[in-house]
């Protein structure tokens, strides 16, 4: 993964410009990653299939006070031609990483899809997506940039009903949150599978107070990319997958 003969500081560049997702990283980041003395890489996970190859790799540098610092680079393509294009995708939190990992990993490509295509199977389909979630595992928090995670859950929001500034104003108080996978499947939409995952982000305020984000990604689009959709509760954001899975 590491050119023994690349300087750290073109490593970051290599990186930065291949990753599709660059823009996300916030600036402060960049800035600190700028001055970096050293950096080491190595392989965190992989997952191979007929369907999807995915990497995820843990990138960690030195900085002038003796701190490290790690960015997560998923790599991924699909299909079963290996030297199809591949992907570069660029995180600076491990739970974000993991996210993007689920979701093409768990969610689009290996979760069984929902029987045949009658209106029997159609009925399926949406009884599972409006169904109650299992009963979830109690949450435990992390403190690690929550109130950034939060404001690039927000920004990739592609609904203009998303949550709006006064959400984006309590959230700037969160210091510790909880990502849950709630659904994921694939299902027919408009005679090809779609992909559909629910998460919720759960954050924990300064006042000990929670808030969650409910976010919906899917492949429920036109061309079939991955569209984010994130709303406020958790019945809304079934609403929205209810009814992608009838207009498109």
């Amino acid at each position: 993964m590491s050119d023994p003969y690349e300087t750290t500081e073109q490593h970051l560049e290599r990186l930065l410009r291949r990753a599709l997702n660059s823009f996300d990283l916030p600036d402060s980041t960049v800035e600190q990653l700028g001055g970096a003395l050293a950096h080491s890489s190595s392989l965190h996970s992989s997952h191979h299939s007929s369907v999807l190859h995915r990497e995820t790799y843990r990138h960690t540098y030195l900085l002038p006070d003796g701190s490290a610092l790690s960015l997560w680079e998923l790599v991924h393509s699909s299909g079963r031609d290996l030297t199809a294009p591949r992907r570069h995708e660029l995180y600076d939190d491990e739970s974000d990483a993991h996210v993007a990992a689920v979701r093409l990993a768990g969610s689009f490509s290996d979760a069984p899809a929902f029987g045949d295509e009658s209106p029997h199977g159609d009925l399926e389909i949406l009884t599972v997506l409006m169904s109650a979630p299992p009963v979830p595992l109690p949450r435990t928090y992390a403190p690690d940039n929550s109130a950034d995670h939060a404001r690039r859950v927000l920004r990739r929001a592609e609904n203009s009903d998303r949550p709006g500034e006064e959400t984006a104003r309590l959230l700037r108080a969160a210091f510790a949150h909880h990502i849950t996978q709630i659904f994921g499947r694939q299902c027919p939409v408009d005679g090809r599978d779609a992909g559909f995952t629910l998460y919720e982000h759960a954050f924990l305020l300064l006042d000990g107070s929670e808030l969650c984000l409910w976010e919906v990604e899917h492949t429920a689009t036109p061309d079939g990319r991955h569209m984010c959709e994130v709303y406020g509760d958790e019945h809304a954001a079934r609403q929205a997958m209810e009814s992608r899975t009838r207009i498109c």
